[in-house]
C-alpha cells in the first residue's frame, strides 16, 4: 500500500428493531422488565412471561413458570400465535436462594435454583427455536458468578457456570443459521434478586448494595439493545458489566 493511502470500510447501519417481536421471561421485575419495557421502546412487540402475570407490563402478558413444562408449551404456543413469529428470545427467567456455604444447602433449594436458570432456560431456548425465521437473536442472561466463582454460592455458581456453557455449545450448535447469540453477565444490580435469595429478609436483601453506587436494570437493559442493534454480521459472544467499585462476584469496595 501506498505511503498515505487509508483503507476505506463501509458503514454498516445499526440493526432496526421496529417490528421484531419478542419473548422475555422473568419480565414483571428488574432486568427483565427493563429489558421489555426497552425493547418495546425500539418498537419490539414483546411478549412478556412470569408468574405474578399481575405485575406484567408487556403488550402481550401471559402466566409463565419456567419450570414447568407444560407452563412452558403453553406459553410459547400463546405467544408465538399472537406475536405471529418470533425474532429475539431473552431468556432472562433466574434467581438464587440462601448465601451460606454449601454443606447448609438443602436439595429444595439446590432442584429451584437450577431448576429456574438452567433447566427452565434450556427447556425455553429448545420450545423457541422452530418458531425463529430469517432474523433471530438469542440472550441468555447470565452472571459474573458464572465466570469467578465465590464463596457461599456454590449451587448459583454452578447453575450460571451451567448457562454460559450452554451459550457456548449452542453457538456451536446454530453456527450458519441466521440466529445470533449472546451471554449478558452483570455483577452487582439492584434488583429483587437480593429478597428472592434472603427469602423475604429486607434488611440483608439491603446490606448487599449498601455503600456501593450498583448498576441499575436499565443498565442492563442498554446493554441488551446494544447486542441487538448491532449490524447482522456482528455477533457480540459476550457481555460482562460490572459497577465501578466491583471487581468480583465478591471482591467489592464499599464506603464507609
Amino acid at each position: 500500500m501506498a505511503r498515505g493511502a487509508s483503507i476505506k470500510s463501509e458503514v454498516v447501519a445499526a440493526q432496526d428493531l421496529t417490528g421484531k417481536r419478542a419473548i422475555v421471561t422473568g419480565a414483571s421485575s428488574g432486568i427483565g422488565r427493563a429489558t421489555a419495557r426497552a425493547l418495546a421502546e425500539a418498537g419490539v412487540r414483546v411478549a412478556g412471561g412470569a408468574r405474578r402475570v399481575e405485575r406484567l407490563e408487556t403488550e402481550i402478558a401471559l402466566e409463565l413458570d419456567v419450570t414447568e413444562q407444560d407452563s412452558c408449551a403453553r406459553f410459547v404456543a400463546a405467544a408465538i400465535e399472537q406475536l405471529g413469529g418470533l425474532d429475539i428470545l431473552v431468556n432472562n427467567a433466574g434467581l438464587a436462594l440462601g448465601r451460606a456455604p454449601f454443606d447448609e444447602s438443602s436439595e429444595e433449594d439446590e432442584a429451584t435454583v437450577f431448576g429456574v436458570n438452567v433447566a427452565g432456560l434450556v427447556r425455553m431456548t429448545r420450545l423457541c427455536l422452530p418458531h425463529f425465521g430469517d432474523w433471530g437473536h438469542i440472550v441468555n442472561m447470565g452472571s459474573v458468578a458464572g465466570r469467578v466463582a465465590y464463596e457461599g454460592g456454590a449451587t448459583y455458581v454452578a447453575a450460571k457456570f451451567a448457562e454460559r456453557g450452554f451459550t457456548y455449545a449452542l453457538r456451536e450448535d446454530l453456527l450458519g443459521r441466521p440466529i445470533r447469540i449472546t451471554t449478558v453477565d452483570p455483577g452487582l444490580t439492584e434488583t429483587e434478586f437480593s429478597l428472592v435469595r434472603f427469602k423475604g429478609d429486607e434488611e440483608k436483601a439491603a446490606a448487599v448494595y449498601r455503600g456501593v453506587d450498583p448498576l441499575h436494570p436499565e443498565d442492563i437493559a442498554e446493554c441488551i439493545v446494544f447486542a441487538l442493534t448491532r449490524p447482522w454480521h456482528v455477533n457480540v459472544d459476550e457481555i460482562v458489566v460490572k459497577a465501578r467499585n466491583q471487581a468480583s462476584g465478591a471482591r467489592i469496595i464499599r464506603d464507609q
